[in-house]
Order: structure tokens, then C-alpha cells, then sequence
């Protein structure tokens, strides 16, 4: 057996698929097809378009090897199929071909479909199996049953009928059963879905049980043994070549590779450039859970979700949002800040209202690091900021500093007496001290932002470590990529110590109260 935790299929294998598929997303742990072996694969792929839909590359791939007939008996080789792959994929949709290819294939057929829970099913069979046929090329060939506890797709050439179960002891006692599909099987949390089917299928040749999910938690403990199981299985396989009974098939994102990059997408999400577009998935990556969003586009296991960090009172930001806030001219203050892994920057602002509370926004936020000191010099330019701050210190924007000030961005001549758009270069202390002013500031209500979504996105997943007794924001342990709240802290932080209450008499009381 193989050890190594993290594995990728052979070359020959990825370049098979390539050839033979135009698949270009491999799975790292899938069964290989054995051209040899007949299949049919390619049914259901017509099957697939007169429902109307195109095949994609790694459905064709799937189904024309878990369909494999065995030469000697005439049968399926395999009799268990499992396939782990995140969602949005047409994972349903490939499910669908094979039950309904199955209906008209072969007679008095039956065939159970199991998701989440009942309610699920029957939502899955009315509005997505029934929707579908029934617009379809093949509408005329089946018909429909709603009768409440016999919903079925029925085949009216075949009488083979496409019912649905839920996830209890006694699913799918009865009749025999010929093909079994168990979808999303993150949400079982025992075995018992299975231990009911397998029984009604012990007498047939021909028959098959089919799993699909995308990644689960914690708790989803038979789709985490079946994974752990599938991985070894084809491990084992390819040291061996001795094929199992069983197929396994497995798109999955190890947590090495930055959820952020859409080099990760290409490499886990079979189904990007055909029905999932990248713009879609940053949408996904931007509004989601970082977590979420690793188990349903990554195909992670969702671990528990860290409690909130009491340092930053992330559950009063929601409150501090007025999309109508608007920077004031003559009192903006501009702070950048840079990635851990320098894969990400951010340009934030800080301005004071008349109403004397502190406006934030994030004006950029982008990869790399290439473009912060050009796109800060043209707002150095355009803004005249009372001061542009960066950490030092051993922070990652420190590399920078120096650029900054070939940009014409200047450190001041006095320190006691800086000069409008000086920089303010912070050190240990002074980022403790913005560390602790924002908390204040967030707790008290005295700042307002636009509610952006990289910078939501940062203060809902950011984590601090601490430094004496004071703490700081922690690059290696937050959720997310926290620069763009680091550099509204350092610019509402530059913004207080230049800004124009340091300039004249000012109290914002005054303008609150």
C-alpha cells in the first residue's frame, strides 16, 4: 500500500483521460478505464443528450467505467460505484442518465433514489428528474406518480419506474432492488441507508449501488469512511493493477493549495469552462464561509468552525454599515497591507464625517504585489492624503517601503512635524496601539464601511495573537486573508494621529451629540 497522504494519479492515467476524454481535471484518486473492457458508457451519454444536456468530459469518464460489463459473465464489473465531487458539477445530472438509461435499458427495473432526507428526494424527483424528462426528447416514454408514498418516474415501454426513499432502517425493503443511488451522502450520519439496501440487491447480476457527495463534516462519518476507503482501494490498485469490484472516483483540493487561486479550481472542479464559470466560483469564494466553501467547491471535510475571536467584535460590524458613506476630501488617510504569502495586497482608506465618525473602505484588493506601489502613488497623487501608513516591523508590506518612497511618497523630515502625505511608518507598538483603536472604535460605533465583501470577509474571519498585553491581527491563523481590515486599521490609525483633529481645536462629540 501506498503511505503518502497526498497522491496523484500516474501520468499515463491523467494523460489517458486527456486523450481519450478531453478531460483536463483529473481526479486525484479514480478508477482507470480498461479499453478492453466493454461498457456502456457511451448509452448513457445519448441518453444524457436527448434529456438535454451535454455530456462533459468527466461524466463520459465516470460512466464509461462504472459501467464496464465483464467479459466472462456478461455483467457489470463493478458493483459498488462511489464518486466524491464538489458541488455544481452535474453531479445530479450524471445520477439522472444512469437511472433513466437504466429504466429503458432493461426491464421491470427497479430503481431507488435516496438524498438528504424524504422531502429532499421528492423535491429532486418532481422538480429536477420530472422537470427535466418531461421537456425532454424521451417525455413521450415515461410518465409520473405523485400519489404521496409511491412517487415514481414509470417507463411506459419497460415498466421499469424510478421511485425514491429516505434515509431510515426500513429504505428500500420490498421487491428487489436493481440500481441504488445514495446522494449527497454528507448528510447520513450512520450507516443505515445502505444496510437496507444492500440486502435487496444480493440476488441480482446486474445490479448496482451508487454513492455521491460532495465533501461533508465531521460528522459525516459513513461518507468519510467510504472516501478513506475509496483512496486506498485505488491506491492499492495501481500498485497491484489487480481491479477491485468496486469504482471510485474522488475530485479533491488538498489544503496545501490556496483556496484563492484559481489554478486550485482548475485542478478540482471538473465541470469550470463548461457549466461553472471562474467568475461564478470567485462570486462563491467572496459571499461564503471560507470553510463552506472549502467542503462544497473543495471537496474538504469541514472541520469545526473556530468561536469568534474576542479581540474583534466582529458581531457589532454588520450595525456600522451606510452604503451612503463617502470619503471626505482633505481628510483621507491611506494604509496598505500584504498577504503572509505575498499573494495578496490591499489599499484601504479611512476619512473623517462631518458627523465626526471615521468613513472605511477598501479601494483595492487584488493579487500580487506588483501593482500596490504604482496604484498607491497615482491616490498619493489624486487624494493628497493627510498620510499614507505601512507597517514595519517585520511586516510583509515592509519590502515595500522603500519603493514607496522612490514613488515620491516621503518619510517625514521631522518627525515631530510631518508633512501631508508623509509616510507613517508603524512599528510594534504603533500597529498594537491601531490593534486596540479599532476594537474601541467597532465596540463604540464610531466608524462607518460599505459592508465591501473582501473586507467583511477579513474582520468576520480574522484572528489575533497576542504581544505583551496588547494583540495583533495574525496573518498565519486567521480564516481568511485578512489585509484589507489590517489596512483599515493602520489608515483609521494614520487618520488619527494626522488627521484634522490633530491639525486644529476638534472634538467629534460635538458633531455626535
Amino acid at each position: 500500500m501506498m503511505t503518502s497522504t497526498i497522491w496523484r494519479p500516474p501520468t499515463e492515467f491523467a494523460e489517458d483521460l486527456r486523450e481519450r476524454y478531453g478531460l483536463t481535471c483529473p481526479p486525484v484518486w479514480g478508477t482507470p478505464r480498461r479499453p478492453d473492457f466493454p461498457t456502456l458508457g457511451g448509452k448513457v451519454a445519448k441518453v444524457m443528450e436527448r434529456l438535454g444536456y451535454k455530456p462533459m468530459p468527466w461524466q463520459r469518464y465516470v460512466w464509461d467505467v462504472a459501467l464496464e460489463i465483464d467479459p466472462a459473465t456478461g455483467g457489470f464489473w463493478y458493483r459498488h460505484v462511489g464518486l466524491s465531487v464538489p458541488r455544481q458539477q452535474g453531479k445530479t445530472q450524471g445520477l439522472l442518465a444512469v437511472m433513466v438509461h437504466r429504466s429503458q435499458a432493461f426491464r421491470r427495473q427497479r430503481i431507488v433514489y435516496a438524498a438528504q432526507n424524504r422531502t429532499m428526494a421528492r423535491e429532486r424527483l418532481e422538480d429536477e428528474f420530472w422537470a427535466t424528462i418531461e421537456v425532454s426528447r424521451l417525455a413521450r416514454r415515461f410518465f409520473i406518480r405523485k400519489a404521496n408514498g409511491r412517487e415514481a418516474i414509470i417507463s411506459r415501454a419497460t415498466r421499469s419506474r424510478i421511485g425514491i426513499t429516505a434515509n431510515t432502517e426500513s429504505a428500500g425493503h420490498g421487491p428487489s432492488l436493481n440500481l441504488g443511488m445514495m446522494d449527497e451522502l454528507f448528510a447520513n450520519v450512520d450507516d443505515r441507508l445502505e444496510q437496507a439496501f444492500s440486502p435487496a440487491m444480493l440476488t441480482l447480476e446486474e445490479a448496482q449501488l451508487w454513492w455521491a457527495s460532495a465533501g461533508g463534516t465531521e460528522k459525516s462519518v459513513p461518507l468519510n469512511k467510504k472516501r478513506a476507503a475509496g483512496r486506498a482501494m485505488i491506491e492499492e490498485l495501481w500498485e497491484t493493477r489487480v481491479f477491485p469490484r468496486t469504482a471510485y472516483f474522488e475530485w479533491f483540493a488538498p489544503d496545501h493549495l490556496d483556496r484563492a487561486d484559481p489554478a486550485t479550481w482548475r485542478a478540482t472542479l471538473p465541470a469550470l469552462g463548461y457549466t461553472v464559470s471562474e467568475a461564478v466560483i470567485q462570486h462563491e469564494l467572496d459571499t461564503m464561509d471560507p470553510a463552506e466553501f472549502d467542503r462544497a467547491y473543495l471537496n474538504r471535510t469541514r472541520k469545526k468552525t473556530p468561536p469568534p475571536d474576542a479581540n474583534v467584535p466582529a458581531a457589532r460590524w454588520p450595525a456600522l454599515a451606510d452604503p451612503a458613506s463617502r470619503p471626505v476630501a482633505d481628510s483621507v488617510a491611506l494604509a496598505l497591507d500584504v498577504a503572509q504569502d505575498r499573494k495578496h495586497a490591499a489599499i484601504s482608506a479611512a476619512s473623517l464625517r462631518p458627523d465626526g465618525r471615521v468613513h472605511l473602505e477598501v479601494v483595492a484588493h487584488r493579487a500580487g504585489t506588483d501593482w500596490v506601489v504604482p496604484a498607491m502613488a497615482r491616490l498619493h497623487q489624486l487624494w493628497k492624503p493627510v498620510a499614507v501608513a505601512v507597517a514595519s516591523s517585520g511586516a510583509p508590506a515592509a519590502s515595500l517601503i522603500d519603493d514607496l518612497i522612490a514613488a515620491g511618497i516621503d518619510v517625514p523630515k521631522d518627525k515631530d512635524a510631518p508633512q501631508r502625505g508623509d509616510l507613517a511608518v508603524m512599528r510594534s507598538g504603533d500597529i498594537t496601539e491601531a490593534c486596540g483603536q479599532m476594537a474601541d472604535a467597532m465596540n463604540q460605533g464610531t466608524i462607518r464601511h460599505l459592508d465591501q465583501v473582501p473586507l467583511t470577509a477579513a474582520v468576520t474571519g480574522a484572528r489575533t495573537r497576542r504581544v505583551g498585553d496588547a494583540w495583533t491581527l495574525d496573518r498565519t491563523n486567521s480564516l481568511t486573508e485578512v489585509s484589507p481590515f489590517a489596512a483599515a486599521v493602520f489608515a483609521r490609525w494614520a487618520l488619527v494621529i494626522r488627521g484634522p483633529h490633530v491639525l486644529e481645536d476638534y472634538d467629534p462629540l460635538d458633531s455626535i451629540y
